[in-house]
């Protein structure tokens, strides 16, 4: 298949829908609104009935996002996350359909303790579970884990993928049929199918097996976000569904094409890979009425908070950036980036594109730090999740509520019948596990018919 022949997804097929849930939205003035709790983010309920409320959208999945570090200044908005994956533990309980997505870092975990959780995440769910896979960059996080700093991009990137070969590995340790359960015999598994991996590399040295046997998934939707050459490869090799940021469509059919083609380069179905890029839609009855709500939004920001979290993107002084002005015209390029390359890139082509000021640049990565953001109708917001689905630019969306739990409830209730009434869109849940959602296949184990390494004692 040449890269012309890559699948357009807006040929015959559904899009996929995942709702990012952020405490009490993306928008960093959410938590000011009226109709706003400033605690919901340490309130397992609140999540609970956010995931309900997603479910009931028939959305694919849910998805939280993650830092072992705070982020940010506490001071600007609701500071500090509980554990994602403890929350989608709680919230599997609470639903039945619903796929379950939690970033965990490869720099700041250990392959086998990160394998066992979403192994048991993807037990408890009965099948639900992702896992997005990120490194982490900057000092603060290195010195949480007594480190001075984290090793440089592209050597976080090749930590990662053994980190994910390994992970692999051990939910493959077990057979799909180890487990025979035999009361007459007296035999629960059949030892020759439990096996040592015995992975030998250059950042890890894990013998195995996983204590769980494999789980329904077999393992969890292997879920990618960066949009940097490293992070497109990495993706390309291993990711199933990539949330990427994109502010035009133009922009988002050259990634979209882009990707799908590395993955084809590398033996892989173009379209066992989704690609959802992010948007943040601010939903009225009229356009007036959204774009009223999103300037409130705007008028809330603390510009100062907001200054000094951009210099330290940047890289400069918080002197550096005066409000009323566009950037300064020597800033770091992304080859002196650590963290977050494709999204610095962005924001700074953001801004020299459109001529921002550092105000006005500010008010727009203040609804989703990159992002797209979209303020109008919601005949509006599914025109345009439509024309980026049908224009191959996306298999479906992440989408980002600024505002929690009204603009999800508004996307539930106003935008997904207009998806499903022009047939984009699922009216019921067909299957029950997150692979199925995504028409992913499970995995084959690598170790199935192979010798075993050694008999787990």
């Amino acid at each position: 298949m040449t890269s012309a022949e890559t699948p357009r997804p807006g040929a015959g097929k559904t899009l996929h829908l995942n709702a990012f849930l952020m405490s009490v939205g993306h928008h960093e003035a959410a938590w000011r609104l009226p109709e706003s709790d400033p605690h919901a983010h340490v309130d397992i309920d609140h999540y609970v009935r956010l995931a309900q409320t997603a479910e009931r959208g028939k959305f694919d999945s849910i998805f939280f996002a993650d830092s072992p570090v705070l982020m940010g200044d506490p001071g600007r908005r609701p500071g500090g996350k509980l554990e994602p994956t403890v929350i989608l533990t709680a919230v599997a309980v609470q639903t039945r359909r619903i796929g379950l997505i939690a970033t965990a870092s490869t720099s700041y975990n250990d392959p086998y303790n990160l394998a066992r959780r979403f192994a048991s995440v993807d037990f408890v769910s009965n099948g639900r579970a992702g896992w997005n896979i990120v490194t982490t960059a900057g000092a603060d996080a290195a010195r949480n884990f007594g480190l001075d700093d984290t090793p440089d991009h592209k050597l976080r990137y090749e930590k990662a993928a053994e980190f994910v070969e390994v992970a692999t590995k051990l939910w493959d340790s077990w057979d799909d049929d180890a487990i025979v359960a035999d009361k007459a015999l007296g035999v629960h598994a059949d030892a020759n199918k439990v096996r040592k991996i015995r992975h030998r590399g250059e950042f890890f040295s894990v013998d195995g097996p996983l204590n769980l046997p494999r789980s329904p998934q077999a393992y969890p939707v292997l879920v990618q976000a960066g949009s940097s050459e490293d992070g497109k490869n990495f993706a390309a090799r291993y990711a199933e569904a990539v949330f990427t940021a994109q502010q035009t469509l133009a922009d988002g059919t050259d990634f979209y094409r882009d990707l799908k083609d590395r993955a084809r380069r590398l033996g892989r179905d173009p379209e066992s890979i989704k690609i959802l890029p992010g948007i943040v839609p601010v939903i009225g009855d009229t356009e007036a009425e959204a774009r009223a709500l999103d300037a409130e939004l705007e008028r809330l920001i603390s510009p100062e908070y907001a200054r000094r979290q951009l210099a330290e993107r940047f890289g400069l002084p918080v002197e550096a950036l005066e409000l009323d002005r566009e950037l300064p015209a020597e800033l770091p390029s992304e080859d002196d980036i650590q963290g977050a390359k494709s999204r610095y890139t962005l924001i700074v082509n953001l801004a020299r594109t459109e001529r921002l000021t550092v105000r006005q640049l500010i008010a727009r990565l203040g609804g989703g730090r990159g992002h797209r953001t979209f303020a109008g109708t919601a005949e509006q917001v599914a025109g345009t999740i439509e024309e980026w689905f049908r224009a191959g630019a996306a298999d479906g969306f992440n989408v980002m509520p600024a505002v929690l739990p009204s603009g999800l409830d508004r996307f539930v209730d106003r935008v997904v019948p207009i998806l499903q009434d022009r047939g984009l869109f699922r009216t019921e849940y067909t299957e029950t596990t997150l692979r199925g959602h995504y028409g992913l296949a499970r995995p084959a184990n690598r170790f199935a018919t192979e010798t075993p390494l050694a008999v787990a004692r």
